[in-house]
């Protein structure tokens, strides 16, 4: 059975439950055994109902699925299905805060105690079909939800306040350019801009701190790489959701109970350059990958995506070469300024600002004028804040610079049409 059919079948199951059985009002109430006999109660009488042909196999994913859904989750369920909520953080049993509008505030919800909390967390685990695992000789890991969100937990010893675990819930909302225009995200220029940047398969680096939208952002632009594309993702833990068909994602791997078995995200991109890829992106660079990357570019790998913790594009650059560096290549800090210039095309800073708008507050061409040898970090975007209004709103707008890019000919090249009036 395919995606599209298991998702589909399930669908239907879950919409059966909602609108012909008292499922919504009995949930909350049943234990775990009760609420999966109450789900294959209603998976049999939908077959008889519609004819609907369920095989034991489906039945007992789809089966497993849902409950795993209602159960896992615990006192955290009405958080997790609150959409205007973004992320979630627990600090032990007695403390739970949310992020709501780029604002922290602390909620009622608690657990009995630790015992209950790491038992609900176990259950987040098992639930997210997950092969990671969490206990006192290994008391940190992260791994996402089966909807796409990412989870970190840290127990003690290392926490000292009981089980902390935090989950970044993943956005069903912003899932095209029009959504992020809505949110005040970048303007129809930018996207257009963006979109371009992407089909003439520039090298771009998103940057931003922690929680300021880079993994949403680059999702969203995922969207408009040419189906005929063989794209590989790479990731610490996967939080990219492409829609391309010919996509194949690659996950990081951390040594088992003996220290052995650890696969880096440096291990899986040598990796993938053997396995003809027209596209590669990476969920974070944070290490020696980075010497890796720049040496694909400059052999040929264009198009590469690629997510920096960093607060600026200044400071992007900077850590692009802390990490060069740190990789122990025997080039000079000016060679590697150099590399790095020609071989990343723009660098995008996603900033969240104190009204809770995340936008993208540069778009910046990393500039290698060979003539002079001069390396320049060039904004053809910039948002300028201006002041707050009477409900502490950000007023502000973005400013472009005209001139022509260095990676202009990127364009050209491959036919992309930009507005007669964008670059001089």
């Amino acid at each position: 059975m395919s995606n599209f059919e298991h998702n589909e079948i399930k669908a239907r199951i879950h919409h059966y439950l909602i609108s012909k059985t008292n499922f919504l009002e009995l949930k909350d109430t049943m234990q775990e055994e009760q609420l999966r006999a109450f789900v294959d109660n209603a998976i049999n009488k939908l077959c008889q109902e519609t004819k609907l042909v369920v095989t034991l196999e489906e039945r007992l994913s789809i089966l497993r699925e849902l409950a795993a859904s209602v159960i896992s989750l615990g006192p955290l369920r009405p958080l997790v299905e609150d959409a205007t909520i973004t992320e979630i953080m627990v600090n032990g049993f007695k403390s739970v805060y949310i992020q709501r509008a780029g604002k922290i505030e602390k909620t009622d919800v608690s657990f009995p105690d630790n015992a209950n909390l790491m038992h609900t967390i176990q259950k987040i685990i098992s639930a997210s079909g997950s092969s990671r695992r969490v206990d006192e000789s290994s008391p940190y890991v992260d791994f996402s939800m089966s909807d796409g969100s990412r989870v970190n937990v840290i127990l003690p010893p290392c926490s000292l306040i009981g089980p902390v675990m935090t989950i970044r819930k993943f956005s069903r909302e912003l899932t095209t350019l029009d959504d992020l225009i809505e949110k005040k995200t970048l303007n129809p220029q930018m996207a257009a801009f963006l979109v371009a940047a992407i089909k003439a398969k520039l090298n771009i680096v998103f940057c931003g701190s922690t929680g300021s939208g880079k993994t949403t952002l680059l999702n969203v632009l995922s969207r408009h790489i040419p189906e005929h594309e063989r794209i590989i993702t790479i990731e610490d833990t996967s939080e990219l959701r492409l829609m391309q068909e010919h996509v194949v994602s690659l996950q990081a791997k951390t040594s088992n109970m003996e220290g052995k078995g650890e696969v880096t995200i440096r291990d899986l991109f040598i990796n993938s350059l053997r396995m003809r890829p027209d596209r590669i992106i990476i969920g974070e660079v944070r290490g020696h990958e980075i010497l890796d990357l720049v040496q694909s570019i400059a052999s040929g790998h264009a198009g590469a995506l690629a997510i920096v913790h960093a607060d600026s594009p200044q400071e992007c650059f900077n850590r692009m070469i802390t990490m060069m560096l740190m990789s122990g290549i025997r080039l000079s800090g000016e060679q590697i300024q150099k590399q790095l210039a020609t071989s990343i095309d723009l660098i995008v800073y996603v900033e969240l600002f104190v009204d809770g708008i995340r936008r993208i507050t540069n778009i910046t061409d990393l500039r290698y004028a060979k003539e002079e040898g001069v390396i320049s970090l060039d904004d053809i975007f910039t948002f300028k804040q201006e002041k707050f209004d009477e409900h502490s709103h950000v007023i502000g707008d973005w400013i472009m610079n005209h001139q022509k890019p260095s990676f202009y000919d990127k364009f050209v090249k491959r036919n992309i049409q930009l507005p007669l009036d964008f670059f001089k």
